[in-house]
């Protein structure tokens, strides 16, 4: 990661104060050296009456062209719906901003590829998508043990997303705008599954589902658990699995299998190390959440960022974001999506 010492704080502004825009804006007001929390942005006023009280005095928009509009803010963070993403990250290098954006990077290609093409006109700039995975501590180990060749060449990643029942039907509400389970949750899987191959392209994708629980997202076409399988050149595989039915919690884990050795991540979903035994036998809490899975990642790619666009204005290259995702890797990840959700509806493979 790139220093930022002797370097002027990089003054971010946060788009958005859901669940995840309200951990991000602590974070960075908190928890990462180099940054400072200058504005922050929603249209909920019970959101920014949040912001009051918890954050260190930010100034306060309800408007987002207010707040690319203060000159005094040198990066946005989009933690916006899906749908917004592109035209957001569009505006912000428009108006001469560093961007950082929560995934997807937009739910539809033709918007991925016009992102790349206003980025490829302000090169100074940084932009990255937040694949968080690629900055959890246990992840970045597997990836650096597979690039050395300790499992020998990886042919095969299994890989899931499942995140823990809510009856109150939050991911119901949320289909009509989510892209689908493909886009939602396995676009982390995607990620990492190309990650692990080197960029590999992919081929081909086949995928199902079901609906095990939530019968109102039949409405959108869309299921509470679904599998994935997509082929890549060179002989790879990968298969995923996305759930929003768990009874556990959170069960993030993915496996690379390679010619001569395999590697697991978080195949236990271990809350801590606390091992519980009573008459129920012994077994260990889980995570919740994704956030609490992966709470050390997404703090690693804030610093990441913030170290990126130090050293961008430093002259130096944008060491932070080389080991996240960039945009490109991200339109690959909605075009893999894409094709899953398009196999899913047709019941038919897709070439991609």
């Amino acid at each position: 990661m790139t220093t930022i010492a002797n370097h002027a704080p990089i003054r971010i502004g946060v788009a958005g104060l859901g669940r995840l825009g309200a951990r991000h804006a602590m974070n960075l007001a908190y928890r990462v050296p180099g940054a400072i929390l200058t504005a922050v942005c929603s249209p909920v006023e019970a959101e920014r009456a949040w912001a009051r009280e918890a954050l260190p005095g930010p100034r306060l928009y309800a408007d987002y062209a207010a707040l690319l509009a203060d000159s005094e803010i040198d990066a946005v963070w989009l933690v916006t719906p899906s749908s917004l993403h592109a035209e957001q990250i569009v505006a912000a290098l428009r108006a001469g901003k560093h961007v950082f954006c929560e995934k997807p990077l937009s739910l539809d290609v033709a918007e991925c590829e016009r992102v790349l093409a206003v980025a490829r006109e302000h090169p100074s700039l940084v932009a990255t998508i937040g694949f968080m995975r690629r900055f959890d501590p246990s992840y970045r180990d597997a990836y650096d043990k597979v690039a050395a060749g300790q499992i020998g060449r990886p042919f095969m990643v299994r890989s899931q997303t499942t995140d823990k029942n809510d009856p109150e039907g939050f991911f119901v509400r949320f289909a009509p705008t989510s892209g689908g389970i493909f886009l939602d949750c396995t676009v982390h899987d995607i990620d990492i599954a190309r990650w692990f191959f080197g960029n590999a392209r992919a081929t081909r994708a086949y995928a199902t589902g079901t609906i095990a629980l939530h019968e109102g997202l039949r409405e959108c076409g869309d299921v509470d658990n679904g599998v994935g399988v997509v082929e890549f050149e060179g002989g790879r595989l990968a298969v995923f699995y996305a759930s929003r039915t768990m009874a556990h919690g959170n069960d993030t884990h993915s496996e690379v299998i390679g010619t001569s050795g395999a590697l697991a991540i978080g195949q236990n979903p271990r809350a801590n190390r606390v091992e519980i035994y009573d008459e129920r036998g012994v077994r260990n809490e889980c995570t919740p959440t994704f956030f609490d899975r992966f709470e050390e990642a997404f703090l690693c790619e804030a610093q990441a960022f913030v170290a990126s666009v130090a050293s961008v204005a430093s002259g130096g290259p944008g060491d932070g974001v080389a080991s996240g995702a960039s945009l490109a890797d991200a339109l690959e990840a909605t075009r893999i999506g894409q094709a899953l959700r398009r196999a899913l509806e047709s019941g038919q493979p897709v070439a991609l």
